[in-house]
């Protein structure tokens, strides 16, 4: 598995950083059509603190947000000064949940463009562990200049 960004590349374009960066490497990326991620899942998590105590499970909102940072890194990909852009949450559909994600799991996080017209952006994605499929949804993502939110 080659890494097509690694996780200090990633961090030039994200925002995020640690508890809430969940992306850990991109490993497959064609520009404006496709980017697969890899999040490896441990017990160090801070929010297997509560979630649950004894019975550790990802939260499915988590899993929701691997998919928007990594798709975000793909429309990020495809601009001509991305470190002047954001790609904020705008909405989320069809998501399920098939499995519990669980500290050990290696996440495949599977992102799909849909559509990008003006500032507006769809994506389709798929988390896997191993071959089983965990979870889906279809994101929808806006693009705004970073400077507008100061």
């Amino acid at each position: 598995m080659d890494t097509v960004l690694n996780i200090v590349q990633i961090q030039e374009f994200l925002p995020h950083r640690y508890p809430f960066l969940l992306v850990d490497r991109i490993i497959e990326l064609e520009p404006e059509k496709k980017i697969v991620g890899l999040k490896n899942v441990t017990i160090n998590e801070p929010f297997f603190q509560g979630h649950f105590p004894g019975m550790p499970v990802m939260p499915g909102v988590l899993l929701i947000e691997a998919m928007a940072q990594t798709g975000g890194l793909l429309l990020l990909s495809i601009l001509e000064e991305p470190k002047k852009k954001l790609m904020l949450f705008a909405g989320i559909d069809e998501a399920k949940f098939r499995r519990p994600v669980v500290p050990g799991d290696t996440l495949r996080i599977e992102m799909t463009l849909m559509r990008f017209k003006g500032k507006i952006a769809r994506l389709r994605g798929e988390i896997f562990v191993e071959s089983h499929l965990v979870s889906e949804a279809v994101i929808t993502s806006v693009l705004v200049d970073r400077e507008s939110l100061k």
